[in-house]
């Protein structure tokens, strides 16, 4: 049962001068990458942080503002984006690519409060080399104009966020808390994995302290604390994720849905459900 990741919209930015754009905050997880010359990449209650050729920056649930110098005053950048995917002001000296990325329903939330809200990735980085030749191929497949240009476009963006998402979770101290911190954490990456490749197992503090080789207080307090729940919460969270995904879809069988998360009866998966969501299975199945 996937989460349904999906670049849902592509954007290009070429610009010159001084200029200032923003955005609102929306459920969804946008990337930034620079072509060409500078930007500013603006957020609230973060530095703002400088663009070269080649650096990314991935933007959760937050306004945010791209710009020639953070002490631009800043013009609402929707207008410009107005029935087209690229947006011209007054040259090219910086071109920047960006990318909206959507999930399935339901799964919005869950991901979004998981994910920081800005996470740069350096081209400095040392896992950045994958994401720099991918945005060579993008930069180049949009010069050319080919015939598919667009369907390989695409393809590359989608490749570019997971690299993206790879590079910084390769960051090393800048994920001492979080989601990606605690996949990239030797011993709580092990049991967080093992929950994702089996759900169904009815699992225990016990078993997944074993998993990360851990004493279960240990690991306790060290998976709350960098997940920010505690572990049994987060496998019923999880379930309860994936569950809403499948009743989206048009062959959903809900008794089989709650049988595959590990429910062991319908009326359990039902109370989880609604607890959890104000509403029976059978009723977010049919919207």
């Amino acid at each position: 049962m996937a989460l349904g990741a999906n670049v849902t919209r592509r954007t290009r930015l070429e610009a010159a001068g001084q200029w200032a754009l923003s955005f609102p905050a929306f459920d969804r997880l946008k990337f930034v990458a620079l072509l060409k010359g500078t930007a500013w990449l603006i957020v609230p209650r973060q530095e703002p942080q400088l663009l070269r050729p080649g650096d990314v920056c991935l933007i959760g649930r937050t306004t945010y503002a791209v710009a020639s110098h953070p002490n631009m005053p800043l013009r609402d950048g929707r207008p410009f984006y107005d029935g087209c995917d690229v947006a011209h002001l007054n040259g090219n000296d910086t071109i920047a690519l960006g990318g909206t990325v959507t999930f399935s329903p339901g799964n919005t939330d869950f991901l979004l409060d998981m994910l920081p809200d800005f996470f740069p990735v350096p081209r400095s980085s040392p896992a950045s080399e994958a994401v720099s030749t991918i945005l060579t191929l993008l930069n180049n497949e949009v010069d050319r104009g080919a015939m598919g240009s667009q369907i390989v476009s695409a393809r590359l963006a989608d490749v570019l966020l997971v690299e993206a998402i790879r590079a910084y979770a390769e960051g090393g101290e800048r994920l001492r808390t979080g989601w990606l911190g605690a996949l990239s954490d030797p011993r709580l990456g092990c049991a967080l994995r093992a929950v994702h490749e089996n759900i169904a197992r009815p699992w225990t503090v016990a078993q997944l302290a074993s998993v990360a080789g851990m004493s279960r207080a240990a690991f306790s307090a060290a998976f709350a604390r960098q997940v920010g729940q505690p572990p049994l919460s987060y496998v019923r969270t999880w379930r309860l994720t994936l569950a809403r995904a499948a009743l989206r879809r048009a062959d959903a069988d809900i008794a089989s849905i709650g049988r595959e998360l590990g429910y062991t009866s319908h009326s359990a998966f039902t109370y989880a459900f609604r607890r959890a969501f104000g509403a029976a299975p059978k009723v977010m199945a049919r919207t």
